[in-house]
């Protein structure tokens, strides 16, 4: 209930074992009743819903705090905004786009890689 964009990435996420009941893995058919405490796991941080009532029908997202109450602790919240803060700062290397600092790496050694090539052919040549 609003917790995924859509029901399909919701059943991948099931099947990924990121949603819990009670500490046990689910698959996207389990029937859930009133009291249930569902564990979604999202990178960084892991999101705990505790079912209030249950609904046939999709509602909108006005709704929903009548059906769902969010249990997160805090400290998972804490977790999301150190995230946050630190940005690309702990990207690994080769992931994501280059940075800047990346690029002009680059740059430099095309240009020293292409003055060498330069240098071997000129040597070559006065060999002959």
């Amino acid at each position: 209930m609003r917790v995924f964009k859509t029901r399909t990435i919701a059943t991948d996420a099931c099947k990924k074992g990121r949603v819990t009941i009670g500490g046990t893995v689910v698959k996207p058919s389990r029937a859930i009743k009133v009291g249930d405490v569902i564990d979604v796991k999202k990178p960084p941080i892991t999101y705990s819903f505790r079912v209030k009532a249950l609904t046939a029908n999709r509602l909108g997202a006005k709704l929903v705090p009548e059906y769902l109450e969010n249990v997160t602790s805090p400290e998972q919240y804490e977790l999301l905004e150190m995230t946050r803060i630190s940005g690309f700062v702990d990207r690994r290397k080769g992931l994501g786009r280059p940075t800047k600092r990346d690029s002009r790496e680059l740059s430099r050694f095309k240009e020293e890689s292409y003055t060498a090539d330069n240098f071997y052919l000129d040597w070559e040549d006065e060999d002959d």
